[in-house]
């Protein structure tokens, strides 16, 4: 069985609650298996109000969460009785399952929150060694000690000062050599 993205229904406004209580029963009925991620799509928007910029965060898709999960009838029951849910979107009736988005489709909604997808485009592997693009460290090589797909960050082992030092940073912080 292969994870997917699925779009759910909620009532609107109630994005954010269904987000946390799904979270909650996730983990209450032991599906961190089955059931991956919750996101709220949202983007920034900039408000200028007597010179001064506000920064606040806008729905892309007001009334609609997006579920990673292995679509299972236990998967599927969690998340169509969370409270605030009406139902999944794509499915035709009450007992067929329904149809996950496309790669691209869930690439595109990611990348306008500003979040890429945490598989896209990774091509690294531990033990590397790859050079620092920016921050800090920019043009220093180290070593790659550990990967973290989920929050898109690697630690690597840079050489300074004759010690290794560790240090964290997003994918798109390194290159290869």
């Amino acid at each position: 069985m292969e994870k997917n993205w699925y779009v759910v229904h909620t009532y609107s406004g109630y994005e954010n609650k269904v987000k946390t209580n799904l979270e909650k029963r996730v983990e209450s009925m032991g599906m961190q298996d089955k059931i991956f991620r919750v996101v709220v799509p949202e983007e920034e928007e900039k408000e200028v109000k007597n010179n001064k910029t506000k920064v606040t965060k806008k729905k892309v898709f007001p009334g609609y969460v997006l579920v990673e999960l292995i679509m299972t009838d236990d998967s599927w029951y969690v998340v169509r009785n969370t409270p605030g849910v009406t139902g999944f979107v794509g499915s035709s009736g009450s007992g067929s399952k329904p149809t996950p988005l496309l790669p691209d489709e869930v690439a595109m909604i990611l990348k306008r929150m500003g979040v890429e997808d945490t598989h896209a485009d990774f091509d690294f592997e531990l033990n590397e060694t790859v050079m620092v693009k920016e921050g800090p460290f920019a043009n220093f090589e180290g070593t790659i000690e550990e990967i973290d797909l989920d929050k898109r960050k690697v630690k690597v082992l840079v050489n300074m000062f004759g010690r290794e030092t560790p240090v964290e940073l997003d994918f798109n912080q390194i290159d290869k050599i």
